[in-house]
């Protein structure tokens, strides 16, 4: 008989401590969300497109390219998407580039005015910018028509047709080139064209064979995304293309879309079509900026740029600033509540003039329709906006500071969603939550997925860019000090970042309050927002009634603009 030792029998009757659970802490759990977040609105929406383009009942298929495809009028349906922004991009171009060169390295007057003339035509939708130049340039109604009328006869202008279109996208989009060349032209030294013109050379062979090629990385990235841009713009090919039968891949897919029964196959294929031709032109523009450093001309030695003088030329170019002003700005917002006035659309008048009243207005405040639709906007511009940088930030801390292994990818699925046009994202999303069992489809909530899904990139890029400039010993030394991540997080990281988060949050409410591409293809009654009542009130001939409350639109996101900034100015200024 053996007799078991001490030391095991106190071994087996010693109490046994329970063996402790493993828990997530908040911090792994708030990564796993944020990070889950983004690879679901980026990925899931393009899989179900996918899907839905090349399977049906029967399984796998290629009866939407047939369909799409297989149309005698692809060919022009292509070269009019290509030729429509081809143009744009390069009107743009010009006007733009020609008013940053002006702005930064001459000494023309009423520089003022660069700042409305580039920050204005931002704040204006698409689809009132777009109609406002149909009161402007229509051969039916346009009262530029109205004017040339005794000269050269009756509709001398049509806005209605290729050009018309690619002249309104062209100008809508200079105001955005022309800070992307702003940038450009005040990291260049002026001491290369100084010289030049030292040299004898004029200063239109000193732009030509000087200025440009320095500039020539920046100047074919702002084409290739304003091209990108117009590929997806839907306001001016809707309201502009299809009066004539001018179809663009945006306006085609619309078209499939409302007729019945909806062919949604084809619509996908158009839908990759589109999406095809845009990952392209974002791809060139990445390869472009990675060539630039071949054209950098900014090194450690300082300069001081020196504006050159346009001597005799000065008060032409002055002028031309001051038409381009008139033209692009002051005439649309005139034309707009002009028309809100009347009790129908008119040509200015003395009997027009003396029947105007507020009455439009008044109508507006009887319409429920109207006050839903601000609410809803509101509601989802205020909503995208602080959902986006909210989870952009701790995408931007997973990305930037963390050591997680493909951390990258968060950025680049985050990226996913900049090469989807709005109407491509409106239709993906369709795809998904008409089959989903949760009861979104036909909610404002399938809106503000949109909407967070469109604006992700723009949070993702201010997110990180802040978050570079913040030195980390400073999350260091709270952590020392014993501050848990989340504390860190919230009061080291978060009152540092306020600056550039704010100015993302600003950005994104703008562009979400406005939006419509996205938005056509989703909404229900009850869920409109402002920018699809004013596109129904269009299509209904509601053309004064649709001035006012296009009125009404700017004027909010002017007082949403002015409240932001001012608010926005005070953040992160202390004094010591």
């Amino acid at each position: 008989m053996t007799t078991a030792s001490p030391a095991v029998t106190a071994e087996r009757s010693a109490p046994r401590t329970p063996r402790r659970r493993w828990w997530p802490t908040p911090k792994l759990i708030i990564i796993i969300a944020v990070a889950g977040a983004i690879g679901y609105l980026a990925l899931v929406p393009l899989y179900y497109l996918l899907w839905g383009t090349f399977f049906d009942a029967s399984g796998f298929t290629l009866g939407g390219f047939a369909t799409a495809y297989g149309d005698s009028r692809i060919g022009s349906l292509i070269g009019n998407s290509l030729w429509f922004a081809a143009g744009s991009a390069v009107l743009s171009l010009v006007v733009g580039t020609s008013l940053a060169y002006l702005n930064v390295r001459t000494d023309v007057p009423f520089k003022a005015l660069f700042f409305a003339a580039s920050i204005i035509p931002l704040i204006i939708p698409g689809i009132l910018y777009t109609i406002s130049w149909i009161f402007l340039a229509s051969p039916d109604i346009g009262l530029i028509n109205k004017a040339l009328e005794p000269v050269f006869g009756a509709a001398a202008v049509d806005i209605f047709t290729i050009w018309g279109m690619i002249w309104v996208e062209g100008l809508h989009l200079s105001p955005i080139v022309f800070l992307l060349m702003v940038a450009a032209f005040r990291s260049m030294d002026p001491s290369l064209e100084e010289s030049a013109l030292m040299c004898g050379a004029t200063r239109l062979q000193v732009f030509r064979k000087i200025t440009v090629p320095l500039t020539r990385p920046a100047i074919v990235a702002a084409v290739l995304v304003m091209a990108v841009r117009s590929l997806e713009s839907f306001e001016v090919p809707a309201l502009l293309g299809l009066q004539n039968g001018i179809y663009v891949f945006t306006s085609r897919i619309y078209f499939v879309l409302r007729s019945y029964p909806p062919d949604l196959a084809a619509a996908g294929a158009l839908a990759l079509g589109l999406l095809v031709l845009a990952v392209l032109g974002v791809a060139i523009s990445n390869l472009v900026g990675r060539a630039g450093k071949s054209f950098q001309t900014v090194t450690g030695k300082g300069f001081r740029p020196r504006p050159m003088e346009l001597g005799r030329w000065r008060p032409v170019m002055g002028a031309a600033i001051v038409c381009y002003f008139l033209l692009t700005v002051v005439a649309p917002l005139v034309v707009l509540l002009y028309t809100s006035l009347l009790k129908f659309y008119q040509a200015p008048s003395m009997a027009a003039l003396r029947s105007m009243s507020l009455d439009n207005y008044v109508e507006l405040l009887g319409l429920s329709q109207a006050a839903t639709a601000l609410r809803n906007s509101l509601f989802l511009g205020i909503a995208t906006a602080t959902l986006v940088m909210a989870v952009m930030a701790i995408a931007a801390w997973i990305t930037v500071r963390s050591r997680i292994p493909g951390r990258q990818l968060i950025d680049q699925f985050a990226f996913v969603p900049l090469v989807i046009p709005g109407l491509v994202l409106g239709l993906a999303l369709s795809f998904v939550y008409l089959r989903s069992p949760i009861p979104i489809y036909g909610t404002i909530f399938i809106l503000l997925i949109a909407y967070v899904t469109r604006y992700m990139p723009y949070g993702m890029r201010y997110s990180v860019t802040s978050m570079q400039q913040i030195a980390t010993e400073l999350e260091e030394s709270a952590q020392v000090s014993g501050a848990s991540w989340w504390q860190t997080f919230r009061r080291v990281l978060l009152p540092l970042l306020a600056p550039g988060l704010l100015a993302g949050w600003i950005y994104i409410l703008v562009v979400s309050f406005r939006e419509l591409s996205s938005s056509i293809l989703l909404y229900s009654p009850g869920n409109e927002v402002l920018s699809i009542l004013i596109f129904e009130q269009y299509e209904n001939g509601q053309f004064t009634v649709l001035a006012a409350l296009g009125v009404v639109m700017v004027l909010t996101l002017v007082v949403l603009v002015t409240v932001a900034y001012k608010l926005g100015a005070k953040v992160g200024l202390r004094e010591n």
